[in-house]
């Protein structure tokens, strides 16, 4: 069969492609290897594989109070949660509240000051000049700050306490005798296919190595072809962490040579001798008996937007692709699975590296048409999926499965106008305005704010981190009670404009405001000084703020193609989901009691699976989701003080806690305020409190972590002191706060 003339736009040969049956567009569709056994044997207890899924930005609560929300547009996946095990829905981020900052807690069990990515997605340091310099959250576990040159700062990124590089959570599994696989989940695989001295691919394959080579090739290929994307698709996006003792990397001969060892310099006890399976390429063929292509939940091959097998890139992480990625791991022998799933309220089909398209990205508003059926694909991918896994025995009787979401977000936007289908239709095109703004009811878009054109002559040079809650890095790196700083934070605290969501005439664009100080409170300094901000603030959600021009017109205007704001400490940003279902996990349905965050995911997950970290977690096994049997003695113990103690490490310790929400006000206040001496009265006792919660927090998370992994209950009488102190530390917060 002929295919038809060769088309003029790349973006309609993939199009044609697509149309096309695999086998004349040059892919092979396979299909599902062998069932495994239902004990791999690398778990001793009654888990025997671990599948961790995490959602981009995917609400348990309602955007639009007549529309349901995204996880009761996917009952196949609600109901598996609710009907099986837990779904905690009074769950919480962490500060910035970003894709890299909410999973790497939930990977580590870290708060960001422990992990590193105390601003994400991207953040800045400042380099030895002391001028801020660009760098970015998603680079693979062990790449440094600067991965140009890794002098202008040679700490990890991932840093850790003492500077050395965070431990890496496929560890404990990879110890125990488990093959552990990634799919498109935060920095476990490659992120890039940078070729200088410190880039992914130098790092994983070496210089001057074939697969270098490729990169290289690839880097210096013309945006939006195959060959430009042709080394994302084959090495970025897909890993395999293999076991003590080789496990799927030394399985056979290919294998063999095509793993490389698995690197980690910094790792507690030592890390050496270990492999890793890097990129499709090489992960594909090893968990199919050898074929290029792994099927999606629909049965065809996982592709890039060419037709090329292998990962789909992060936005085509769509729930079939990482779906199917899972199933096959499992199937393969990989027990260990810990992978992405892309959000459902964007439109990813022209995300990099697909061709240009002047139309993308487009976000889409509640009850959208498109937005619905978006969700309608997850959820018969996850019917799919569970069928999958259950007929090759993979099911609640054997299988942890931990499912969550990186954040919620804030819809920026208007109400929809009903439609003859049922679906809701927003307005999708900018809106600006020069005085009084005249956008229709049904605008769907962030305000985007160019905050370097409002602020008064004489501010001094500073880089922001881009977002409704920016981080400001001052040139020079002046000292927290520099006169011009001071002033500066004054100055962006009063800015007012007009957000028309809200109202015809200017409101603040500010809400609270942290400097050094507290962002200490709010774990968002790590052991790099170089990296923490000058000051942040968060904002009316509505809000974009950045540096450059707007693109939509006036400034400040509506840009349709974004409309899903995160980063910010509003409810609906802060308060997130976790489901849990396996063997120990209680059958609870919805618990919306339980105040957890993203970093109790990392103990209650090796608890259940018989396993620990070789480092001390921020976060708690959460026994109120756990059956008595399944936990030791040292949990059962003094159940009522050790549940009042993890509560009141919560709401001391938390980002989102009682505590850290009353400093943020203090710390508003006094950022605000002109009498210098009543900012340094407020800006030291946020110190002191910080100080003695520091402490206290270090106190309780050693004993929690003791009862959880050293069979040591806790001291009961030591525990009500502790929770008297801590008390004691959030009414003093609340009265700072009250001022």
């Amino acid at each position: 069969m002929k295919v038809g003339p060769v088309l003029r736009r790349a973006i309609a040969r993939v199009t044609a492609l697509a149309l096309l049956p695999a086998s004349i567009a040059g892919i092979t569709a396979i299909s599902a290897s062998a069932k495994p056994a239902a004990d791999p044997g690398c778990l001793t207890g009654p888990v025997k594989h671990v599948i961790y899924l995490v959602f981009d930005n995917t609400h348990f609560m309602r955007d639009n109070p007549s529309v349901p929300s995204d996880l009761e547009q996917m009952p196949h996946l609600l109901n598996f949660l609710t009907s099986n095990g837990t779904l905690m829905t009074n769950d919480h981020t962490i500060l910035i509240s970003h894709t890299a900052g909410g999973i790497l807690s939930s990977l580590t069990g870290l708060y960001p000051d422990r992990q590193g990515q105390t601003v994400s997605n991207n953040y800045f340091y400042f380099d030895p000049a002391h001028n801020p310099q660009f760098s970015t959250s998603f680079k693979y576990w062990t790449d440094l700050v600067d991965d140009s040159t890794g002098t202008r700062d040679p700490l990890p990124n991932m840093v850790f306490d003492g500077q050395k590089n965070t431990p890496a959570p496929w560890v404990p599994f990879t110890r125990a005798g488990c093959d552990f696989g990634g799919v498109s989940t935060a920095n476990i695989e490659l992120e890039n296919i940078g070729t200088g001295p410190f880039g992914d691919m130098s790092e994983a394959f070496g210089t001057g190595s074939p697969e270098w080579t490729d990169a290289v090739v690839s880097n210096a290929a013309p945006s939006g072809t195959p060959l430009r994307a042709k080394a994302f698709t084959d090495y970025v996006g897909i890993a395999i962490h293999c076991a003590n003792g080789g496990g799927i990397c030394t399985s056979n001969a290919t294998n063999t040579t095509n793993s490389r060892p698995d690197k980690l310099p910094d790792e507690p006890g030592g890390y050496l001798g270990y492999q890793a399976l890097y990129g499709a390429k090489y992960v594909d063929p090893a968990i199919t008996g050898g074929n290029a292509c792994v099927n999606d939940t629909e049965g065809q091959p996982v592709t890039d937007p060419f037709g090329r097998c292998g990962f789909p890139g992060f936005d085509g992480a769509l729930a079939k692709n990482t779906l199917g990625y899972v199933a096959q791991m499992q199937e393969a022998g990989v027990p260990v699975t810990y992978a992405y799933i892309s959000d459902a309220h964007d439109n990813h089909m022209s995300s990099f590296p697909a061709p240009f398209n002047p139309n993308f990205p487009r976000a889409s508003g509640p009850g959208e048409a498109d937005y619905k059926a978006q969700l309608k694909a997850y959820d018969d991918a996850f019917a799919a999926f569970f069928d999958r896994l259950a007929s090759d025995g993979i099911d609640k009787s054997n299988t942890l499965f931990v499912v969550t979401a990186d954040e919620g977000d804030h819809y920026a936007g208007g109400a929809g106008i009903s439609q003859p289908d049922g679906s809701l239709a927003y307005a999708h095109t900018n809106c600006s305005w020069t005085t009084t703004p005249a956008c229709p009811s049904n605008q769907i878009g962030e305000v985007n704010y160019n905050i370097k054109a409002k602020l008064p002559a004489g501010t001094p040079t500073f880089s922001v981190h881009r977002d409704s809650a920016p981080a400001f890095w001052v040139n020079g790196q002046p000292a927290r009670t520099d006169p011009t700083l001071r002033k500066m934070e004054r100055d962006v605290g009063a800015l007012n404009a007009i957000d028309p969501y809200v109202s015809s005439s200017p409101t603040p664009i500010f809400l609270r405001l942290a400097d050094t100080v507290g962002e200490k409170a709010l774990h968002m300094v790590n052991t790099d000084s170089a990296r923490t901000p000058s000051f942040t603030a968060f904002g009316n959600p509505d809000y974009f703020v950045t540096d450059v021009n707007p693109s939509c017109g006036s400034n400040p205007c509506i840009d349709y193609h974004f409309a899903w704001s995160h980063g910010d400490i509003q409810p609906e940003i802060a308060t997130n989901w976790l489901g849990l279902v396996g063997p120990g996990v209680k059958n609870l349905g919805i618990d919306s009691q339980t105040w957890t965050d993203h970093t109790n995911v990392r103990s209650t997950t090796l608890a259940l699976a018989g396993l620990r970290d070789d480092y001390v977690n921020d976060g708690r096994v959460l026994i109120e989701a756990i059956e008595t049997k399944a936990l030791p003695q040292s949990l059962i113990a003094h159940r009522a003080t050790l549940l009042r103690l993890g509560d009141a490490y919560e709401q001391v310790n938390a980002a989102f806690g009682q505590f850290g929400t009353d400093l943020l006000i203090a710390s508003t206040r006094a950022l605000n305020s002109t009498d210098e001496t009543q900012y340094e009265s407020i800006e030291s006792s946020i110190s002191d409190l910080t100080g003695q919660r520091d402490n206290l927090a270090a106190q309780i998370r050693a004993a929690l972590n003791a009862a959880a992994f050293d069979d040591q209950a806790i001291n009961e009488q030591q525990a009500k002191a502790w929770i008297a102190q801590a008390k004691s530390l959030l009414d003093q917060a609340s009265a700072l706060a009250a001022g």
